[in-house]
Order: C-alpha cells, then structure tokens, then sequence
C-alpha cells in the first residue's frame, strides 16, 4: 500500500484588529513577516508560506518596512510566498455583494504587482458562507475553496462539490478541524510522525484524498526547522509522505469525481461554531456599514458615472472610500467581536466612507443640475426601473398647489434694515459663506451707493447654489466700508414666498430625472385620533388610525402595538435578558421579559393626504442588569419613540423606532405576527435570497439558534419586513398549537458585556479571550432602526427599494441645454448591483433573483459581457440574457 501523502501548508491567520486594535496587532504583524522572510530566504526546505489569503496584511507591512517590498515580490513570484486572493478575509453576510465583489477584485489587482493572487478562494474563518459565494468565485475564475465553518452533517469527506443557486460550482475542500489542525507542529520527527498518525485517525472517516495539515492559527510565527522535521519524519517510515507545499499545489491533484453536491448556503453548527450572535451585536456597526454602503453603491457611483464628465471621474476618492468599507468587512470587524477601540476604528472608517460618498453624489447632483434648461426642483431617480414616490421639495409661492401637503411655508421679506458701517464689517468677517441660517441662502448680493449711503440688497433662496461669489462680493463691499466708515448701511432682504412641500410625484425614468408635477391621488394617506373626543385637536386620548386606502394601521394607545389591516399585535417590543457575549445570544437562568409599557402616548404629526405620520411614545421600566446569580435585577426607565408613516398609493408602512438603551445584560426585539403561518423564511443575501427552515443544525458545543441574517429584507407568512441595515430575525411562536411559526421577531438590540464568555447556556466553551469590553453593552447610546411593513405579494426588492433609496430632489436655475425629463441609460429586465466606470467606460452590474431566465433589455447600448477579472466573456447588442439566480457584469462601448 502506496504511503498516504501528508501535504503541509505553513500559514498564518492575521486578525486585523479583534482583541487588541490594529496598531498593536501590526507591531507583531511586523515581527512575523520579517522573521517570515528571513526564513524562506535562507532555508529552501522551508518550501512555501500561506500569508492569509488577503493582501491586507501585505499593504500593512509594507507601510512600515516599504523596503522590503522587492523581497516579498521575488518569494511571491518563485511560488514560495502565496498571496491573496482577497484584499480582506470579510465576514459574508454582513456586508453587501458588493462590498463582497470589491473586495476580490481589490486583492486580485493588488496581488497582481506581486505576480498574481493564489489560484484558491480561501475561505478558512468566516462564520459560514453565502449561496452565491461559488458563483462569485466561478466569475473571478476559481475552481476550489477552502472553507471550514457552516459545512453541514450531510457532507461527509473532505472534497464536496459546493453549487450556487445558478448552478455555478466550485470544489470545496473542507477543513474538518479547522484551519489550526497542524498548529505549532513538534521539530523532533517521531513526534511529529504521532502527531500526524494521530490527526490521520481523527479524520480517516472524511478522506478522500491525501491529509491536509494546515501548520498555523492566529498570530502564530512560522516554524524554523520544519523543513528539516518533515525530512527526518520522511526517512524514519513508510506510512506517510509528508511535504511542505502550497494549497494550490496540493488541490491541483486531488479527487474531483463523484464527490457530494452540496447547493447553497453553508450555515450549519453541526460541528464548527457558526456564532450567530454577531448579528445583532452592536447594531450601530450594522447600521454605519448600510448607510456608507447605500452611499457608494446607490448614489455616488451611479451618480458620478451618469452625471459626471467621463475624464473627471473621481477614482481616487472612490477607491479611499472602497478600501475603508473593505477593511471594516474583516469578520472581527464587521462582526464587532473586538475590544471598543477597534469598534471606534470600525465606525469612524464607516462614517469617511459615507462622507466621501454622499459628498461626490451632491457634487455630481450638482454638476447635473447646472446643465438643466429649466429652472425649478427637478426629481433624480437613483433606481434602474421608472418610479414614483413621495418627495419633499421647496417651490415658489404661497398658494397650495393642487394635491400637495405644505409642511411649512414663508412669506416674502422685503424689508430694510439700517446699521452702522462697523457693525456690518462685524457681520461680513462672521459670514464663511453663502449660508445665512438652515433654511436660507445668498443667491446673489447688489451693492449701490450714493451721498446718502451704501445700499445693499440681498437675494436670497432655499436651497443652496454653486459659483456664488461671496468672497468677491465681501472684498467689495468691505472696501466700501473702509472707505466711508461713517455711512449708513442700508441693508434689504428680497426674498419670495417659498413653501416646503410633501408631494407624490408623477413616474419618473428609471436612472433618470423629471420636473416635480404632482401626481392625482387615487389613495391620499390620512392619520386621525379615533374613539375620543379628543379627534378634533388632535389629542392622545384615542387610538390612532392611519389609512391610504390600501392599508389601515390601528395604533392601540393601552399598548402601543397596532394592527394592520385588522391584524393586531405588530410593533410589540419584548425585552429579555441576555448572559451571552459577542458571539452568541444566551439567556438568563431565570428570564424575566418585559412585553408591555407602562404608560403610552399617542400623537398625530401629520394628517396627510400625501404623507401621514403619528408618534407612540412608550414608557417601560426594564431591569438595570443581571447579577451574579443570574437574575435580573434593578429597575430604569426608558421612553421609546415610534414613528409610524403612510404614504398615498404605496402599501408600505413605514416605522422608525428610536431610544437611548439605559439598561445592561438584554436583548431587544420587536415582534409581528403572520397573516399566515410559516414553515419557512426567505431573507435577501448577496445577489438573491436564501430560504432558511425553521430549524438549524447544531450541537451540545453551540446550539443552533435559528436566528439569521437578512441583509434588507426577510418575508414570511405573508408579511415583508424591510429594513436599514443587516438585521437579524427570527420566526417565533406566537399562537400555541398553530401549524407552523405564527410570528417574526427582529433584533433591535443586544446588549452583552463580554468579548467571549464561557459557560453559557447556549454555548459553554469560549470562542475568543475572556475579555469584559463594556462598549457592547451600549449604555447611554442612541439606537435607531427604521424598519418598512408590507402585507401581500408585492416584489420584496421593489419594497426595499423604495424605501431605502428614496427619490432625489435638485434644484436647477435653469440655462443648460438638458431637457427636462429623461434618462442617460435604459436597464430592464434584472435588478442593479452596480454602476459606475471601468477602464474608461460604463459598467454595470446585473442579477436576476428570480428562478426564470431574464432577458436583461439596455435600449440601444452595446459593449461585452465581463468577468469579474474585467476580461470580455462575449458582445451583446441591446441586451442579453441572464440564466435563473445569476449576475453580470456589462462594459458599455456604446450607450
């Protein structure tokens, strides 16, 4: 019997940041790689070096010793140091597609300066996998993975073939032990020659092939003398064949027939903690990540490359905000499994990313508007697919318009006002720019003057202009006023009648622009107090009821749960208590739940007919903590604020639900009930939806909790409940003895004080240092989730759409040669991931979420089909098509 092949990969997994922040971490980063390279240089044997899979960890040398970049490019290029294929090893479900997308992409051109990424998509820590990671690595033209967590009980050896909802296919080798089975390995060769035959009788059952030995874990230095063991180990029997080599080299001559299929997600705790819990751990990173997300992918992108001058794209800026979001994908980081300051990194990079984004999408809204022909507020629509909606925008006069809901509104304010010479050069050097308060600006300013005085007049308007030049306009009234200090200084606002708005407009182009018209409406939205007296002030006395004709919403003022169209108990916040840490949920030994406020009230802000909107205003008393014999313990208040809108025509409730979490040691979740009962959920995840049971595999080591991620929305049982941000839901029994879950439970909050505990409920071995980091108990922060209701069959991606990227308003001073209404690019046919510009022209990016084929229809635009390498798959003309659960990527030589 030939020996059995033992290969050995050296390797190192490098946390960015976890439980120390990343400045500390890179001074051991430092120390690692420059013994790393010592030892590959001076010890052939020492044949390869796994650097993680993510070239992150390269740029963070290098930043320090940029000397050494040579040394790391000949290693790299000889096959003996493997680099990449990712920039960061991201945690999957927390993060958008794209940021996914971009990720690749940044390490696989980063690793290009070093002679190419690793053939493998390695994936050794991420807690589970997304159903569309195949096809995504299968687009970047990778055959094999490496995965170890989430892989369920069915598969049973160590090669299976993993299958996207597409069909698309990888050869997945799974690590059954994890990425550290061969961590710190003996020197002496009997030693080792156990240590291997003993690791070769833990996992016989699964082989399939030879024995993989990844010979690393976190943080860990390479091995001298490894290569010298390995010989002697070699020599002193027959039994084994052991080799210092690459995983590519290893799984280029592995099994690849007859071995399991496997399609979709992998998120089993069968026998790997998955760790759950990290979705709902510090949801104020979860909602950072979407808002810097929704700012690059919907708005600064698709803006910049419709809007923009093509040579004036702005790459530099875009690629400073990617890499930011990218970082913060890091599984500790995302997951926010780390001591505060790295979490303080984590936001602050969030909020540069959004900043940089929503300041390029204004500029490019900007630059669009001045090329307008008409003056006046002109609707952008950011979505691929024509749309309506409901907009506020300021407009001229003071007369109501036909189907429109002022929300406020300003008379005109011509006036004159007399001062002193001095007090007005006072005033010009406190003056930094065109604004004069939030709601009015300087649109231009005329100075006169005559024996009398100086006359100035200002215009001024609501919205603010580019090119008013308010430097000038100071340096010239200033040299008046030295020139005649003792003048009078007669000053005079001109200002029109202005209104603001709310106003549902009439359809506007996909990826495009039109005037704001008022659409007629067919179901103006209404709000009233009900069942009291008190209906005609206003009062919180009664319920409250808002209706649009296509849903009623019935705010009960005992509870301040409502009811949707009649079915009651939505919007109830159930607090619990929560013994678990960073990782995973765990409950008290004896829970004490609070599902019910103390007093409540109830007030209508808007009465419609185009927007509706009444506040609950619920007290509570929740426990303070829980104390060391498990109970909890104590009292404070807490007022939540919830806010409840309805919009004409659109069957959407919207909510907001705001507090400032007083209390330690819970769990926060708003519950509401099925119109139907529910054997299954569907959640949206990168590029599609996943259908998860209501059940999931676990052991005595962690249980499986069927708490899941949905990135904006999960529907079940008839409800859709789209959301801000990565959330975790959960389908719960609400009616005892009902055939299947009658309810759906979303975390609004988790509140724990332990990095990695031990001992708990629900998972009693440790998953990280036993450190107390009191940040994830978010005492004393603002939590916010804005949340969207639908009943029925409507498209949960139309739903989540609409209400996470609404319509845009500029407004245009007219002259430009743009016609009112149009569109730059017409899509069609498949939902829109990304649009920006690549290699000088227009990419976008497509994916069909449904089980049928879509032919994806672009007007007259033609260019190629790409792959995720940028390189041409094949022409289209017009349009092409998209197999079932798939996504493209198009460059545009012509639109």
């Amino acid at each position: 019997m030939p020996p059995r092949r033992v290969a050995i990969v050296p390797h190192t997994h490098w946390d960015r940041e976890w439980y120390l922040p990343f400045q500390e971490f890179r001074l051991k980063l430092v120390d690692v790689v420059d013994e790393l390279l010592a030892l590959l240089e001076h010890d052939p044997s020492y044949r390869a070096f796994l650097l993680d899979g993510q070239l992150a960890v390269v740029d963070d040398y290098l930043e320090i010793r940029p000397e050494n970049e040579e040394r790391l490019r000949r290693l790299a290029t000889a096959g003996r140091l493997t680099m990449g294929p990712w920039y960061i090893l991201m945690d999957e479900f927390l993060v958008s597609a794209e940021t996914i997308v971009r990720d690749l992409q940044l390490g696989l051109a980063r690793a290009g300066s070093f002679g190419g990424a690793m053939s493998v998509g390695y994936l050794p820590d991420m807690f589970g996998h997304i159903a569309q990671m195949p096809q995504i690595l299968a687009q970047a033209g990778f055959a094999d993975a490496v995965v170890w967590r989430g892989v369920p009980s069915s598969i049973t050896s160590t090669g299976f073939d993993w299958a996207a909802p597409d069909g698309s296919s990888v050869r997945a080798e799974y690590l059954v032990t994890g990425y550290s089975n061969g961590a710190e390995l003996p020197d002496d060769a009997k030693a080792l020659i156990r240590r291997v035959s003993a690791y070769d009788e833990q996992v016989k059952d699964f082989l399939i092939d030879g024995v993989l030995i990844m010979n690393g874990s976190d943080h860990l230095h390479p091995q001298p003398g490894l290569g010298r063991a390995v010989a002697e180990a070699n020599e002193l029997q027959d039994d084994f064949r052991l080799e210092i080599t690459s995983l590519p080299a290893y799984l280029s001559t592995v099994e690849r027939a007859g071995l399991t299929r496997h399609e979709g997600e992998l998120r089993s705790g069968a026998r790997a903690n998955v760790l759950m819990g990290v979705t709902s751990n510090r949801v104020d990173v979860k909602h950072a990540a979407a808002l810097a997300e929704i700012a690059l992918e919907r708005r600064a992108e698709p803006y910049a490359a419709l809007f923009g001058p093509a040579d004036r794209w702005p790459a530099r800026q875009l690629d400073v905000a990617w890499k930011n979001v990218v970082r913060n994908a890091a599984h500790d980081s995302i997951c926010a499994c780390s001591v505060d300051d790295v979490v303080d990194a984590v936001i602050h990079r969030f909020a540069e990313a959004r900043q940089i984004g929503d300041g390029l999408a204004e500029r490019a809204l900007g630059t669009f508007a001045a090329t307008l022909a008409e003056a006046g507020p002109v609707v952008v629509n950011p979505s691929a697919r024509p749309r309506t909606g409901v907009i506020e925008a300021i407009v001229a006069g003071s007369e109501p318009g036909h189907d429109e809901q002022v929300i406020s509104q300003r008379s005109a304010l011509p006036g004159t006002l007399t001062l002193e010479a001095s007090a007005v050069s006072s005033v010009l050097g406190l003056l930094q720019g065109a604004r004069i308060n939030d709601g009015a600006w300087v649109h231009d300013v005329r100075i006169e003057e005559d024996e009398s005085g100086i006359d100035v007049t200002v215009l001024v308007g609501d919205e603010e202009l580019a090119g008013v030049p308010i430097a000038a306009l100071k340096e010239n009234l200033g040299a008046r006023l030295s020139a005649r200090p003792d003048a009078s200084v007669r000053i005079t606002l001109d200002q029109p009648p202005v209104r603001r708005v709310v106003v549902r407009v009439e359809a506007v182009a996909g990826l495009g622009w039109g005037p704001v018209r008022a659409a007629g409406l067919e179901h103006p939205a209404q709000a009233a107090v009900v069942g009291t007296d008190a209906e005609a002030s206003g009062g919180s006395d009664g319920s409250v009821v808002l209706r649009n004709g296509l849903v009623t919403v019935l705010v009960d003022a005992g509870d301040g749960t409502f009811s949707v169209d009649g079915l009651a108990g939505f919007g109830r916040l159930v607090d619990g208590g929560d013994l678990g840490d960073s990782y995973n949920y765990s409950p008290p030994r004896a829970d004490r739940l609070v599902d019910a406020p103390s007093r409540v009230a109830l007030e209508v802000l808007e009465r419609g007919p185009v927007r509706a909107r009444a506040r609950i205003s619920a007290h509570y008393d929740w426990p303070e903590r829980i104390d060391q014999a498990g109970e909890r313990v104590g009292s404070c208040p807490v007022e939540i604020a919830t806010t409840i809108e309805l919009h004409a025509d659109d069957p959407l409730v919207r909510v907001t639900t705001a507090f400032v979490n007083p209390a330690r040691d819970h769990r926060l979740r708003v519950h509401f009930p099925l119109p139907e009962p529910a054997d299954h959920s569907e959640a949206e995840s990168a590029f599609g939806t996943v259908t998860r049971a209501l059940t999931i595999e676990g052991r005595a080591e962690e249980r499986g909790l069927p708490t899941f991620p949905a990135q904006r929305f999960v529907r079940a049982g008839g409800l859709t409940v789209c959301h801000l941000g990565v959330h975790e839901y959960e389908l719960v029994d609400i009616d005892e003895g009902a055939d299947g879950a009658r309810g759906l439970a979303l975390t609004l909050l988790r509140s724990t004080g332990l990095l990695s505990g031990v001992g708990m409920a629900y998972r009693p071995v440790p998953a990280g240092p036993l450190l107390e980091v009191d940040g994830l108990q978010m005492v004393g922060k603002r939590v916010e989730t804005r949340y969207a209701l639908a009943v029925g069959a409507a498209d949960p991606f139309d739903l989540a759409e609409d209400f996470l990227t609404p319509l845009e308003v500029v407004e245009s001073l007219g002259g430009g040669s743009r016609p009112a209404a149009g569109s730059h690019l017409t899509l069609e046919g498949a939902r829109l991931s990304a649009l920006r510009r690549e290699a000088g022209t227009l990419e976008v990016r497509v994916y069909n979420p449904t089980g049928q084929t879509a032919t994806v229809s672009m007007g007259t635009a033609a260019g190629w089909l790409v792959d995720l390498r940028g390189r041409p798959l094949e022409p289209f003309e017009g349009g092409f098509s998209l197999r079932p659960f798939g996504f493209a990527t198009a460059r545009l030589t012509s639109a």
